[in-house]
């Protein structure tokens, strides 16, 4: 399985223990991760990936790799700015959202409009206009964002 991690560039020491904790999670089970590849809760996610012994893809805005985090072990470059949050989401079966701000909440969007389950950290919390509130699962730790992601998919399945 393939679960995106994404959250802001700029994150708090909270929202960062939590990346680095979901990104070991998602290692210690077998799964890959893919995020954004910068700094941040991405970062913090790609370091737990790496230590807990798995794989990470960064999916690049920029022209080149100078912006992605040294923890990144597949880098695609896309030159597409906030337009590759559609790849991410796309590309993932399951993300988690820790934190973040309006490009976390675009990931999202795509993330529902693919089809694709959410769990959040400590994230937006949304609603339609209906008053019917967005299926983001809330998640106390990397424990049950990632159970739920599993579950979510196994269901889809």
């Amino acid at each position: 399985m393939i679960i995106a991690v994404i959250g802001g560039e700029t994150s708090s020491s909270d929202e960062e223990t939590a990346a680095y904790e979901t990104g070991l999670e998602i290692a210690r089970r077998g799964h890959v991760l893919i995020c954004g590849g910068r700094q941040g809760v991405m970062r913090e996610a790609c370091r737990g990936a790496r230590n807990g012994g798995g794989h990470t893809i960064g999916i690049l805005p920029g022209e080149d790799r100078s912006d992605m985090n040294e923890f990144v072990e597949f880098p695609i470059v896309t030159g597409m700015g906030f337009a590759r949050n559609t790849i991410i989401a796309r590309t993932a079966d399951a993300l988690v959202a820790i934190g973040g701000r309006y490009g976390t909440l675009s990931e999202i969007a795509f993330a529902f409009i693919s089809g694709r389950p959410v769990a959040g950290i400590g994230t937006w919390a949304l609603s339609l206009p209906s008053g019917e509130l967005a299926p983001i699962a809330s998640c106390r730790n990397a424990r049950e964002a990632i159970d739920y992601c599993e579950r979510a998919v196994a269901a889809r399945e």
